[in-house]
């Protein structure tokens, strides 16, 4: 009876039986997505001979243009039921990535293929995880946010953990694709997690206009600097995410070319100090409950950033390796406990009828910011090498804890009407 109980404490309260769908559905699909990690850069590098501009091209060109295709998503998403569209988007991404493998066994896969399939995934990635806030918002009150915030989180960390490893081994044993498909496989396996939540979800109430007016597409963004609290957590977390995956393709041209890391190598600097996140997250709630929630997402939002930048003195052999896993441990570790701090943040200061598109325009304003810092880089990674372009990233972020929501938030008033348009307006 007292082990059963400490459980309980441990695991935190049951949320239900929708909820554990699309908790299982999330892990599935993270499972798949980590053991493809790193797949497109391989295939770039070893299959196709992709320099570091390309590589970089390739996380920077798909991130923008699958953005640039997600804006007007959000708002045609917020007035539509959430999990048909959750579905679609997993069974676009599980189509749209066997063309990987079917390109690869005739011999026809290309460098624009990558690019087109990424893009698509891109622009499919942004309005789930949009809609998926929305959905996740009706499914639960807020006072267990947070606990399902940190479930996913814990789970993503898990994933990795466990998938970079495989999925590199995967790749020696099987050949480069071999993870593309088991990505693949892993959204339609989610879209049928999903499906199987069940439940009636009412139909958001659609203004009286039906068109779609040109000021719904930068709606979200003007929901996000009007709030005094969002704003700054807005842009710390696109100039934060931005750098550190700036960084990535240089990492992965760094470690897999000039200094010979193997691919379960490079997987496992990854996967190890994963166990960190995993931490983080099942810390983020106590946490939470003795410090309050704004102070602990002020301290871990700060020691995030001073991470990275050891990145720059990276060596090849077991030093090298080791040197990344306490880079990653440290950054990981502090994520862990940030990231579901601040997704509930910003759906506890959304109001519901503007979620998706508030959701919307925070995910494309990562992936643009992303984008754009990811071309930088991959120009100064041309003309100052990899290593220094990597620590004049990991310098630049010490300057983002700068951004961070100086003051806690006051509780949002629910909800909050659609302004009505002018009468005169088209």
């Amino acid at each position: 009876m007292g082990s059963g109980h400490r459980l309980g404490h441990l695991l935190g309260p049951r949320l239900g039986r929708q909820f554990g769908w699309l908790w299982g559905a999330y892990g599935t699909s993270a499972l798949g997505t980590w053991l493809a990690f790193g797949a497109f850069p391989v295939l770039a590098i070893r299959v196709l001979h992709a320099g570091p501009a390309e590589v970089a091209a390739l996380a920077s060109v798909s991130a923008a243009v699958g953005a640039a295709v997600a804006v007007p998503l959000g708002p045609w998403v917020e007035f539509r039921r959430k999990r048909p569209v959750l579905i679609s988007m997993d069974l676009v991404r599980f189509v749209v990535l066997l063309t990987i493998p079917a390109a690869f066994a005739f011999g026809v896969l290309s460098f624009l293929q990558l690019l087109l399939v990424s893009i698509v995934v891109a622009a499919a990635d942004i309005t789930f995880r949009a809609a998926s806030g929305a959905y996740l918002k009706s499914l639960l009150p807020a006072e267990d946010l947070l606990v399902a915030n940190a479930r996913f989180e814990s789970t993503a960390w898990t994933t990795t953990i466990v998938g970079p490893p495989l999925g590199g081994a995967a790749i020696g044993l099987l050949g480069p694709v071999t993870t593309v498909v088991a990505d693949a496989i892993s959204y339609l396996l989610s879209a049928l997690g999903i499906r199987a939540t069940g439940g009636h979800e009412p139909r958001p109430e659609h203004r009286e206009a039906a068109r779609m007016r040109p000021r719904d597409l930068i709606d979200g963004w003007r929901y996000i600097l009007a709030d005094a609290t969002l704003r700054p957590l807005f842009f710390n977390t696109a100039l934060f995410n931005g750098l550190v995956m700036a960084a990535q393709p240089l990492l992965a041209v760094l470690m897999l070319g000039r200094l010979g890391f193997a691919p379960w190598q490079y997987g496992l600097a990854f996967a190890v100090p994963s166990i960190g996140g995993l931490l983080g997250s099942r810390l983020a709630r106590p946490l939470v409950t003795r410090f309050g929630q704004h102070k602990v997402l002020l301290v871990t939002g700060a020691l995030r950033a001073i991470w990275p930048v050891g990145l720059a003195f990276l060596g090849s052999g077991t030093g090298g390796l080791l040197l990344v896993m306490g880079v990653e441990l440290g950054l990981i570790f502090c994520c862990g406990v940030f990231n579901p701090l601040y997704a509930t943040y910003r759906l506890q200061r959304t109001a519901t009828d503007r979620v998706t598109r508030t959701l919307s325009a925070w995910a494309v304003t990562t992936k643009a910011s992303t984008a754009i810092l990811t071309a930088v880089w991959g120009v100064l990674g041309g003309l100052l090498g990899p290593r220094t372009a990597i620590g004049l990233a990991g310098v630049l972020l010490l300057a983002t804890p700068l951004l961070l929501p100086r003051r806690a938030a006051a509780q949002l008033s629910e909800p909050e009407p659609e302004p009505e348009p002018a009468p005169n307006r088209v």
